[in-house]
């Protein structure tokens, strides 16, 4: 055998003297062979380092792969990042392998993984869907006992079960804990596109919160970015307003690192920021950065938890499960409104 070519299952069959079909048979143990093939074909496999292909095998008679397929928008987020993480924890346990390709938030994409995810017949789908797709085209495969969990965002098309965290109500108590420290011009700045399902939400928190303390909602003050860059662009933009904000909430933790490097980078140090969802070395920002945290473990663990029990049978009515965020007061939210240091 070529010391550069994969061990096949007639190397296996050529080490021990017997043929393919007996080493299939010991391997997927769905035949009658002795005890002592049984050993040799064990040890030839270990002395080969032969790895059966279990996707070609479970295609072949008809059954799932042992893998979960996982699509999300960014591989470098690390909010994503930890949903993946704790989906792969909880169905390792399973002895489920999690296979994962990211969609760039573009539907194409995210159908085209979804597609290749599907022909390798995979036990459990997950996904976060993309703005603009349709899952229509999974209602089949639902049909037919394959647990589909959304994650994140509610998918279109397609009755299934969804994790989403508490958006409106995180954005809510995020903005209300700027009003509590005296700040009646708050700028928002959104992820895009515009239609994505937690920038509505968390807009929307925003907006219930200034109506909650008798604010208008100007639209001058709301903003949109998709990467640092642009919020950096954003956060100027807001602050060379006639009557700017005296702060600023972020509406994800990508926006938030393009806030306070714009603010550090123009010497700003008068302006409140309070963010939607925690970012690495948060803490170790001057001011260290207000957060609304979302729970990226317990969505991963909730997500996979469903999945597993749809997977054993559940076939109750399907569910969006809610996980809450909490407000971690650090100090960039708490500074006072500039009115109050004049006073």
């Amino acid at each position: 055998m070529a010391a550069n070519r994969r061990p096949t299952l007639a190397d296996v069959a050529r080490e021990v003297g017997v043929s393919a079909k007996t080493v299939s048979r010991v391997l997927n143990e769905d035949g009658p062979a002795s005890a002592q093939t049984r050993e040799q074909v064990l040890a030839a496999v270990a002395k080969l380092g032969f790895q059966p292909n279990l996707m070609a095998r479970n295609i072949r008679v008809g059954g799932p792969d042992t893998t979960v397929g996982l699509v999300i928008p960014d591989l470098g987020n690390p909010f994503f990042g930890a949903v993946a993480g704790s989906i792969e924890d909880a169905v390792r346990d399973r002895g489920l392998t999690l296979l994962m390709g990211s969609s760039a938030d573009d539907p194409h994409r995210e159908r085209a993984l979804t597609d290749k995810f599907l022909a390798r017949r995979i036990s459990v789908l997950m996904v976060v869907p993309s703005v603009g797709a349709d899952h229509t085209h999974l209602k089949t495969h639902r049909s037919g006992g394959l647990p589909v969990v959304f994650i994140d965002r509610p998918g279109a098309g397609l009755s299934t079960d969804s994790v989403v965290s508490s958006n409106r109500a995180g954005a809510h108590d995020g903005v209300a804990h700027l009003i509590a420290h005296g700040h009646r011009r708050i700028g928002f700045i959104g992820d895009l596109p515009i239609k994505l399902y937690t920038r509505r939400e968390r807009l929307a928190g925003y907006r219930s919160a200034l109506q909650e303390a008798d604010l208008p909602y100007d639209r001058a003050l709301v903003a949109n970015a998709h990467d640092e860059h642009g919020a950096a662009a954003a956060t100027s933009q807001l602050l060379g307003l006639a009557d700017p904000p005296t702060a600023l909430f972020a509406g994800n933790n990508i926006v938030a690192l393009g806030i306070v490097t714009q603010l550090a980078r123009s010497g700003r140090k008068d302006v409140a920021v309070v963010a939607f969802d925690d970012v690495p070395l948060a803490e170790a920002l001057e001011p260290a950065l207000t957060v609304v945290a979302q729970d990226p473990e317990e969505i991963g663990r909730a997500a996979a938890t469903t999945a597993l029990s749809r997977l054993d049978g559940d076939r109750s009515r399907t569910r969006t499960i809610t996980v809450p965020t909490r407000l971690i007061v650090r100090g960039s939210g708490e500074r006072p409104a500039a009115v109050l240091q004049e006073a």
